[in-house]
């Protein structure tokens, strides 16, 4: 049986690593690494509340490994560390702007990011948005899961992977992996597992920090952030805490909200990342998907 043939048969989430562990020359890579670290993150199914000592480092800092990240195992704790390399390009923040008929257009994120030294934004501006800043994580965690060895990504899906045209022009809602991470909805869902079957949807309660959120508010519109926890504050409101790009934090930072601002929202988790060498460019989405509400 081909590769091709047995993704094709509808094992392709759950089976992937165990395909790629028997069929790749990755298995090489899995087989000498740490598996407490290179491996899907797990959870127990329980709310994960954070305590107040965790909310120590404030809005703008780069501990987020440190403080997050003793709370998982796995491929979660490389996207706290992209936080961090997220963050120390601007450690105040770095202003957030939208503005998609500005001269310049607006900037997913204001630092240059690259893929195994592929570059994937040119930024015309300084300051970043929401999806920008959780899709800038992201690729961050694929550079240090793949830090030590030299794989192969196809040109096509290099492209589909970049934050804009190659003319430096603003690419679309819905094109493309970014596009489709970027799109109004739940982009982190039709992205990363839809599109590139790179990671599965979870529930509100099995979220852990590391894992990926879009967040839709009772007044409208959305937001996309990297979660961090839950947390009741000393009034007993509870809270969700993340780290994105928003006006409050000046761009990149952690916030706490309280959860009677939420309407829904809709969690994910990378558990492939191995299928970024394979994921099919021209897979079509379902963007009309129901959200999930945090009954905590």
């Amino acid at each position: 049986m081909t590769l091709s043939s047995f993704y094709s048969r509808g094992f392709y989430r759950s089976a992937s690593l165990l395909a790629l562990l028997i069929f790749s020359p990755l298995a090489l890579m899995y087989a000498q690494s740490d598996s407490a670290i290179l491996q899907p993150t797990t959870d127990n199914g329980e709310w994960f509340v954070l305590k107040k000592e965790d909310l120590a480092g404030g809005t703008h800092h780069t501990r987020h490994a440190e403080i997050f990240g003793k709370y998982v195992t796995g491929y979660n704790y490389f996207v706290l560390q992209g936080i961090d390399h997220v963050q120390a390009t601007a450690l105040d923040g770095g202003g957030y702007f939208t503005g998609i008929k500005a001269i310049p257009t607006e900037s997913p994120v204001g630092y240059a990011v690259k893929l195994f030294d592929h570059a994937l934004l040119a930024p015309p501006r300084t300051t970043s948005y929401c999806s920008g800043a959780t899709y800038a994580a992201f690729i961050e965690q694929l550079n240090l899961i793949f830090k030590e060895q030299k794989i192969e990504v196809s040109p096509e899906r290099m492209e589909s992977l970049r934050m804009q045209e190659p003319d430096g022009g603003r690419r679309e809602d819905g094109i493309k992996f970014w596009g489709k991470w970027n799109d109004d909805g739940f982009g982190s869902h039709y992205a990363l597992v839809q599109y590139a079957n790179m990671g599965i949807e979870i529930k509100p309660r099995q979220a852990r920090p590391g894992d990926f959120m879009n967040i839709s508010w009772q007044k409208g519109l959305g937001h996309s952030v990297v979660f961090l926890g839950y947390y009741e504050d000393e009034q007993h409101e509870k809270n969700i805490v993340y780290w994105a790009s928003q006006t409050r934090t000046n761009g990149f930072g952690d916030e706490v909200v309280p959860l009677s601002r939420i309407k829904h929202v809709k969690a994910v988790r990378l558990t492939a990342p191995q299928n970024l060498m394979i994921f099919n460019v021209d897979a079509p989405v379902q963007r009309d998907i129901p959200g999930d509400v945090i009954d905590w």
